[in-house]
C-alpha cells in the first residue's frame, strides 16, 4: 500500500476528524486534524484480510482457544525486541488506558500516590484521579530540547503515600527513547521507594533509525514489581479494537491482577484478538518497517518547517509520530500561539498543559497522515506566524 493515499475519514465517526470542530473550533471541512493519536493509514493487508474472513463467515460468537494469539505475541516480542515472554504472564485488557486503570485499581488503594514523570500522556492522570488516587508529578528536565530524569531531585519528592510509578517508554509526547542506563535508574528508583513499576510501551515498535528501545523487562532485578503494557493498536492503527496486553512476570502479582479482572467480569473483544494475531506476523513486520520509514520522512518535514519559524522549536524525536513543539521562544502567551495554530492555520492539535507540568509552552502535532497533509500543515503554520519571519 501507499501511505500517500488519502483516505476520507470525515463523517465516519472518527474522533480525530469529526470531533475537532466541536472541541477545538477547527472546521471539519477545511481543517487538518493532528491531535488524537491514531494514524490516517489503513492497517496491513493481513489485518484487513482477517476481518474480511470473519465477515464472510458471518458468525460472531465467543472467542476460544487463544494459543495462536498468545504465541503471536510471544513471537513478536522475541523477534522484534529480544524479549522472551511467558504466555502465562499475558492478560488482555480493553486497551492500555483500561490496562492502566486495572493496574491502579489492583495494586493501589484510594488515597495512594501514583508517580508520573511529566509532561506525559494525559490519560494516566485522568485515570489516577478518577480512581481517587493522587497524581504525584515529577518534572522531566528539559536539557536543551531533550528530556532527562533527575533522580536525586525525585528521591526528595516521593511522598509517604506513593505506591506506584508509571513510565511511558518510549515517551509520549516527546518521542524520547530512554537509554538502558535511564531505565536502570527508573528501576532503582522504584526499588528504593518500594513502588510498583508500570511501563507503558505502546509506542515501542515506532522507533527511528539511530535509536534503540530496550523493554523494561530486560532490566535485571525488578521482576517482583514490574508490569509491562504493550499493544498492537498504535503500531498497526487499530485503536478502535480497544485491545491491549498487560504482561506481569511475578506469579503473585499475576494472581492478584487475574482475580481483579475476574471480579469485574472482563474478557477480551474477539475482533481485537483476531486482528492482533494477524498483525504480529512477518507480513505485519514488513509493513511496520515501511511505516517507520514513511513516518521518519514526515517527521523531518515537520521539524524543518516548524524550526524555520523564529522562536518555535520542535523537540528532536527518536520515536512515535507525535511532534512536541515548543513555542516559548515566540514570547507569546499560550492563548496567542494556540489561537494562531487553531484559528488562523485551522489545525487541531493537543494542548501542552493537558500533559502535566512542563507542557505549558507546547503543542503536540500528530504527523501520521499522508505527506501532503504534513506539507500543507507546515505551510499554514508558517503563514500564521509570518510576522515573526
Amino acid at each position: 500500500m501507499s501511505f500517500d493515499t488519502p483516505i476520507e475519514r470525515r463523517n465516519t465517526h472518527s474522533m480525530k476528524w469529526d470531533m475537532m470542530e466541536p472541541i477545538y473550533g477547527v472546521s471539519k471541512d477545511d481543517g487538518i486534524s493532528m491531535w488524537v493519536a491514531d494514524m490516517d493509514f489503513r492497517p496491513p493487508q493481513c489485518v484487513i484480510d482477517t476481518l474480511t474472513e470473519l465477515n464472510t463467515h458471518g458468525v460472531y460468537g465467543y472467542y476460544g482457544d487463544d494459543a495462536a494469539y498468545l504465541n503471536a505475541i510471544q513471537w513478536w516480542m522475541k523477534t522484534r525486541h529480544g524479549w522472551d515472554v511467558d504466555t502465562k504472564s499475558i492478560f488482555t485488557t480493553h486497551g492500555l488506558v483500561n490496562g492502566t486503570a486495572m493496574c491502579v485499581e489492583t495494586f493501589t488503594n484510594p488515597g495512594d500516590g501514583v508517580i508520573l514523570f511529566t509532561p506525559v500522556y494525559h490519560a494516566f492522570a485522568k485515570v489516577i484521579r478518577a480512581s481517587d488516587r493522587h497524581v504525584v508529578e515529577m518534572p522531566l528536565v528539559n536539557n536543551d530540547g531533550r528530556y532527562e530524569m533527575d533522580f536525586d531531585a525525585y528521591d526528595a519528592m516521593v511522598p509517604d503515600t506513593a505506591r506506584m510509578v508509571i513510565l511511558c517508554s518510549p515517551h509520549n509526547p516527546s518521542g524520547r527513547v530512554w537509554t538502558k542506563a535511564e531505565l536502570q535508574g527508573v528501576a532503582a528508583f522504584a526499588k528504593r521507594h518500594d513502588l510498583i513499576l508500570v511501563s507503558d510501551e505502546i509506542h515501542h515498535d515506532l522507533v527511528f533509525e539511530g535509536a534503540h528501545h530496550t523493554p523494561m523487562a530486560l532490566i535485571d532485578g525488578i521482576e517482583d514489581r514490574l508490569i509491562m503494557m504493550t499493544a498492537t493498536t498504535k503500531t498497526f492503527n487499530i485503536a478502535g479494537s480497544h485491545s491491549g496486553n498487560v504482561i506481569i512476570p511475578d506469579p503473585d502479582m499475576r494472581a492478584r491482577f487475574g482475580k481483579r479482572m475476574l471480579g469485574l467480569g472482563l474478557s477480551p473483544n474477539s475482533f481485537g484478538l483476531f486482528m492482533a494475531e494477524a498483525a504480529y506476523s512477518p507480513e505485519g513486520a514488513a509493513w511496520v518497517d515501511d511505516l517507520v520509514q514513511y513516518l521518519d520522512g514526515n517527521r523531518k518535514i515537520l521539524d524543518a518547517g516548524l524550526n524555520a519559524i523564529p522562536g518555535v522549536k520542535s523537540m528532536a524525536m527518536e520515536s512515535t509520530y507525535l511532534g512536541w513543539v515548543d513555542f516559548s521562544g515566540t514570547g507569546m502567551s499560550m492563548a496567542e500561539f494556540t489561537g494562531r495554530v487553531e484559528k488562523d492555520a485551522q489545525i487541531a492539535v493537543n494542548h501542552g498543559p493537558t500533559f502535566g507540568k512542563g507542557g505549558e509552552d507546547f503543542l503536540r502535532f500528530n504527523f501520521a497522515t499522508p505527506r501532503a497533509n504534513v506539507i500543507e500543515a507546515v505551510e499554514r503554520v508558517q503563514k500564521a506566524f509570518s510576522d515573526l519571519q
